[in-house]
């Protein structure tokens, strides 16, 4: 049975509403950053007034743990969608080019930087993230690890928690670079991704 299914009427209004707030929140926070976004900018952007946002978010920080756990969903799904791909190098290609597409599905580059920077001055985000980070670091050691027969690489179990850790470094190395060079040649940027897949993924 669809998940979905199981939900009444009012935890589907909920879910709708609170998906709403988060699209919004991003939104807000890329144009105006953290500290200045206001939850009365995230209530016109949501098109909702501020009372009823904080029946279903506490404060700020709710909804900036919201959106991590939210991420979180949404960086598995697009592991599980690379290790699909025909050509990794390809995949991570295009996953740079569709990062910034919009939505609540989307975290641009400059708001990954943004919220990383805000781990470090607020206890409780910098846990969020830190648990982000072991959870995807885990799925891509596992992916790395499982046998070539059934999608994987067969990198010994070790080697790969250090070559999910590069995984990872190589992925939100190209968030920053995307904030930084937006316009990087394609070209160029690929054949220096290709590199290090192939270190990632080759034989030990």
């Amino acid at each position: 049975m669809n998940a979905e299914a199981t939900l009444s009427k009012a935890e589907i209004r909920k879910q709708t509403q609170c998906d709403r707030v988060l699209c919004a929140a991003l939104s807000c926070f890329v144009k105006h950053g953290f500290h200045n976004a206001s939850m009365a900018n995230i209530a016109e952007a949501a098109q909702m007034s501020p009372g009823l946002i904080y029946r279903y978010f506490e404060n700020k920080n709710a909804i900036i743990l919201a959106i991590i756990e939210a991420q979180l969903e949404v960086t598995r799904q697009r592991i599980r969608e690379l290790r699909t791909a025909g050509d990794l190098a390809d995949g991570i290609m295009e996953y740079f080019d569709t990062q910034d597409c919009g939505g609540a599905e989307s975290m641009s580059a400059a708001l990954f930087l943004e919220m990383s920077a805000e781990g470090t001055r607020d206890p409780d985000i910098g846990r969020a993230l830190s648990h982000f980070d072991q959870v995807v670091r885990q799925d891509m050691a596992d992916w790395l690890a499982r046998d070539p027969a059934v999608g994987g690489y067969g990198v010994p179990v070790e080697t790969a928690r250090n070559r999910a850790l590069c995984m990872t470094l190589l992925i939100e190395g190209l968030k920053a670079r995307k904030a930084r060079e937006p316009d990087i040649d394609r070209a160029f940027l690929r054949v220096a991704v290709e590199a290090m897949v192939e270190k990632i993924t080759g034989p030990c």
